[in-house]
């Protein structure tokens, strides 16, 4: 039976199917306004209901002042109407107000409803618009909830985040510890004890309770929820969410992500900290009694770059709290702070491990190579960042230019060859097979390895990559400038266009187009060379074509890649272009003789041939059987 094969009508009919149902969806999507009134229909109901909830503990006792006063009974009787927890709404501090700490790094200001942290500024730090004064706040306008769910032992259910704690703020040293306690009783609370150090951006966070044996259901754990809704803080929304998600320790020293895209979940177990990060900027909670189970959620809030500029992403955890002994006790960090390598490991806590520098030989070539060689350029010597990014690319190409002379001198080898290799192809243009085995012994006896040329371009791919993953990753280039780039952690645009090309955006960036020209000449060079050098053989001619072809795609797609990219990663790529160019340029001119290779060539198969490596001689014997197989089958 034939089988099925799409053609060209069911491709266009299902594009069709599928356009009609965007289409739709589009169409039947809730307006702004829709989901206001629904909104607010919510906040009505859920406000009546409190409002009747009110109104009957009031009922219940009608003068809680005399519960102030010491009427012991009547503190008892308003205390089982509520779990207990309307003693806090009886206290003078009990009430709408704030309370801020600061140090050198960040300002904190802390709700007494809620207990949580209400704003998170970054000192020194400024938003994307560089030099407005604008400083980065990771928590403000209520994009942040970190929310306890209570059970009594009667069975309601309280939220801390509706309730009211009472602040006390004392200091100890330079230590600032403000202590927010959710009273039920004169010795019973629930607190959030926020310890301040000097110069840091970890911030000390117990969480313990007293006496709530007496008023909760601690037969099972509470749950937790910490939810952050991100704020965009850099030039480029899309470049800025590519690099936000939700990083997490697990199972003691193991680390994950959850992933981009809508809806995206995951769920860990003894998890030890929960990173939301941004592309530049962290808040990550750490606890020392790990959580048995995480359940983690991220969903992406930038459809349309145009209109969604605001926030980024949705991300949310939940996690148990295990009573121990009837109590709750957790020792726990939050920090607030930059997405810096260096910061972060000087915590020791595997923090650095967020910031993607690629796994395996790519993160190592990062950790060990890119990050001490730029930070001595850039910190030791104290160079401009657009300088340093120029020497620090110098020195890695330079480094690696004896394996870029090894690539040439082995396509020079094959080069001066390849007159030989086409006659074998023509004396055994029938017998494929043989054509190959006289080709290998010719390379054996001219000492020449084929695979010599490809060898060191593998080696260099992984360098590649690595710097793909090191400079949109490192904080120290955030809004340092370079001639015409002002921020060389996002695009350098230089024209605002009045109109968004699909793919490239709505501005034109220079250092992409440097870069594109560079790899085009590149290529323009090499390609040539490989022509040259790979012998003749069926199907080239085809293979030629795309070789041209790769030459003018090849730059156009960089072009496009690079439009949003960072501007120091696409100065990176168009300095190490015009280096490998100068380095071909030099060792073609004084180092490379086709006359004292093909002399030196004729020399070698004079000599005893080479023994053969491993590699060969297994490919040797694998052609000799298929030649005895195919022998045997002729004769039958």
């Amino acid at each position: 039976m034939e089988e099925k094969k799409l053609d060209l009508n069911s491709i266009i009919g299902l594009a069709l199917i599928l356009g009609i149902l965007f289409w739709m969806m589009y169409q039947n999507r809730p307006s702004e306004a829709a989901i206001a009134a629904e909104k607010a229909k919510k906040e009505l109901v859920a406000k009546e209901k409190v409002n009747k909830a009110v109104t009957t503990q009031t009922q219940v006792a009608p003068t809680p002042v005399a519960v102030v006063a010491g009427d012991s009974t009547q503190l008892v009787q308003l205390q089982k109407s509520l779990g207990g927890f309307a003693y806090s709404a009886t206290l003078p501090s009990a009430k709408e107000g704030f309370t801020t700490i600061e140090n050198e790094k960040v300002i904190l200001k802390i709700a007494n409803k809620g207990g949580y942290i209400a704003e998170a500024t970054l000192k020194n730090l400024e938003k994307f618009k560089k030099g407005s004064g604008q400083l980065v706040q990771l928590i403000k306008d209520n994009n942040a909830n970190l929310n306890i769910q209570l059970q009594t032992s009667d069975n309601r259910n309280l939220n801390t985040k509706d309730l009211y704690f009472e602040p006390t703020l004392t200091k100890i040293g330079a230590d600032q510890i403000l202590s927010m306690k959710l009273k039920a009783g004169a010795n019973e609370f629930l607190e959030y004890k926020y310890i301040l150090k000097p110069n840091d951006y970890m911030i000390g966070f117990d969480l313990r309770s007293q006496g709530l044996n007496k008023v909760l259901n601690t037969t099972k754990p509470l749950d937790l929820e910490w939810s952050l809704k991100t704020f965009r803080n850099e030039k480029s929304i899309s470049y800025e969410n590519r690099y936000t998600e939700i990083y997490f320790q697990y199972e003691d020293d193991k680390i994950d992500y959850v992933g981009q895209g809508q809806d995206k979940e995951e769920n860990a177990t003894k998890a030890s900290f929960v990173a939301f990060k941004q592309h530049f900027f962290s808040t990550i909670l750490l606890t020392d009694k790990p959580f048995e189970t995480a359940k983690l959620q991220s969903n992406n809030l930038v459809d349309d770059e145009t209109i969604d500029t605001v926030y980024t992403k949705q991300l949310k955890v939940n996690v148990p709290l295990a009573f121990s002994n009837g109590e709750l006790d957790y020792k726990m960090n939050w920090y607030f702070g930059p997405s810096d390598y260096k910061t972060l490991k000087h915590y020791d806590k595997n923090l650095q491990k967020i910031i993607p520098l690629g796994w395996g030989i790519f993160g190592w070539i990062n950790m060990f190579i890119f990050i001490p060689l730029f930070g001595f350029l850039s910190t030791t010597l104290g160079l401009s960042l657009g300088i340093a990014i120029i020497i620090f690319t110098i020195i890695i190409k330079v480094a690696m230019s004896p394996i870029t002379f090894k690539s040439f001198l082995s396509q020079a080898k094959m080069k001066v060859l390849r007159p030989e290799i086409t006659e074998l192809g023509e004396k055994f243009k029938k017998d494929p097979m043989k054509k190959q085995q006289e080709t290998m012994k010719l390379y054996n006896k001219a000492g020449v390895n084929p695979m010599a040329g490809c060898i060191p371009a593998l080696i260099q791919i992984p360098f590649m990559y690595a710097s793909f993953q090191f400079f949109p990753s490192a904080f120290e280039l955030r809004q340092k400038g370079f001639l015409w780039a002002d921020d060389l952690s996002s695009f350098d645009e230089i024209i605002r266009l009045p109109f968004y090309i699909p793919l490239y955006g709505n501005h034109i960036s220079l250092f992409p187009i440097l870069a594109s020209i560079a790899i085009f000449f590149y290529m323009k060079m090499t390609s040539g060379d490989q022509q040259m050098a790979a012998p003749q053989q069926e199907g080239m001619p085809d293979m030629a074509k795309m070789m041209k072809i790769m030459i003018y795609v090849s730059p156009i797609m960089m072009l496009f890649f690079f439009n949003s990219y960072g501007a120091g990663l696409s100065l990176y790529n168009f300095i190490s272009n015009l280096i490998t160019i100068g380095i071909m340029i030099v060792i073609k001119r004084y180092f490379i003789d086709s006359d004292k290779i093909h002399a030196q060539i004729q020399e070698n198969k004079l000599k005893e041939p080479k023994k053969q490596g491993k590699f060969q001689r297994k490919l040797q014997e694998v052609m000799e059987q298929a030649e005895a197989e195919k022998a045997k089958k002729a004769k039958k």
